[in-house]
């Protein structure tokens, strides 16, 4: 998706917390703080369940959302569909790529009528086969969320795309707890998931702080996508694991300092090694010789600079015979010895 750097996305989600005004600068803000792209959640409560109100749709196990209906949640923290055209729009004029996770068809029509560069199938959707079908008959690069997926799920997904005759796929490493603990990320899946499923790779992270984007960059992440607020003040219902302008600008810089410090298979002689190689060991004359003496252990020595002879041909020297005085601290050199 870009190339020699990793696509930083921020993720919107519901941290306009029902402002349009609050959303677009958001925008601006994710421009400020170094992000590559805005991803946003195409969806209605109506799209992702229904208004019941029987335990099945009571939110329970532990969530920050404990106790409230998933019709009310989603109620309450979807990016209503008209503001879609003025956020791609302000996108656009901000030089920030904006994209969506839409979550059933009509999300994606809407999508494509605003030509969304590339679609994310969210973590709970993965099993959502006909969505990822109908998403990836559009042709456009498919992000898939791994979250609550196990492998059968993910070959499935990965599958439906290129059944469809989609094979630009991205998988995201994602633990889906909000936040997620840090124990629990296993980021080490991150490379497994390229080598077993042939995709790029990437990173998806709900855990608090900046640590695992840094560490995905390391593992060769392609995307890094993190939850980002204008200010955790306003709240909402994904304010308490979101980064603000300031902790993200710092996520940013340090992942863009570890694709530096990565760069790329190097064993070249460079000017920078050629000033230091000085440094390295060589063969000295540690003692006063004089003509016809011999080359020992006790007048001859590997030290630092590297001025004199390599060290690979110290036992090779030892007992030959020197052809003139000469004074501690000489580097030997092949035009001293007989």
């Amino acid at each position: 998706m870009m190339r020699n750097k990793t696509l930083i996305v921020a993720e919107l989600s519901a941290n306009h917390n029902g402002d349009l005004q609050v959303a677009l600068e958001t925008i601006r803000a994710a421009k400020r703080a170094g992000a590559d792209a805005i991803k946003l959640q195409t969806y209605t409560a109506e799209t992702l369940t229904i208004n019941c109100r029987n335990e099945n749709f009571l939110i329970g196990h532990g969530t920050a959302w404990d106790g409230e209906y998933l019709f009310d949640l989603y109620q309450r923290a979807y990016t209503p569909w008209e503001w879609h055209k003025e956020l791609f729009k302000v996108a656009d004029q901000e030089g920030i790529i904006c994209f969506s996770s839409p979550f059933d068809k009509t999300a994606v029509d809407l999508l494509e009528d605003l030509n969304s560069p590339f679609y994310k199938i969210a973590s709970f959707e993965i099993q959502d086969i006909p969505l990822i079908s109908y998403a990836a008959m559009q042709g456009k690069p498919m992000i898939l969320s791994t979250g609550i997926a196990e492998i059968k799920d993910i070959e499935l997904a990965v599958e439906t795309c290129r059944d469809a005759g989609n094979h630009d796929i991205t998988i995201l490493k994602c633990t889906s707890a909000y936040p997620a603990d840090p124990k629990e990320a296993n980021l080490i899946t991150i490379p497994d998931i390229k080598s077993r499923f042939g995709v790029k790779v990437g990173l998806s992270d709900h855990t608090m702080g900046i640590e695992g984007p840094i560490a995905a960059a390391v593992l060769g992440a392609e995307m890094i996508e993190k939850h980002f607020i204008l200010d955790k003040s306003i709240g909402g219902p994904d304010a308490h694991f979101s980064l603000d302008e300031k902790e993200f600008t710092e996520m940013v810089n340090a992942v863009r300092k570890v694709e530096e410090m990565l760069g790329e298979v190097d064993y070249k002689m460079t000017e920078s090694k050629r000033k230091s190689k000085r440094f390295s060991r060589s063969l000295y004359l540690v003692e006063d010789v004089k003509s016809g003496d011999i080359i020992t252990e006790s007048n001859m020595r590997s030290i630092r600079p590297g001025n004199g002879i390599h060290p690979k041909y110290y036992n090779e020297l030892l007992g030959k015979q020197i052809l003139k005085d000469t004074k501690r601290g000489t580097p030997l050199s092949f035009n001293l010895l007989k």
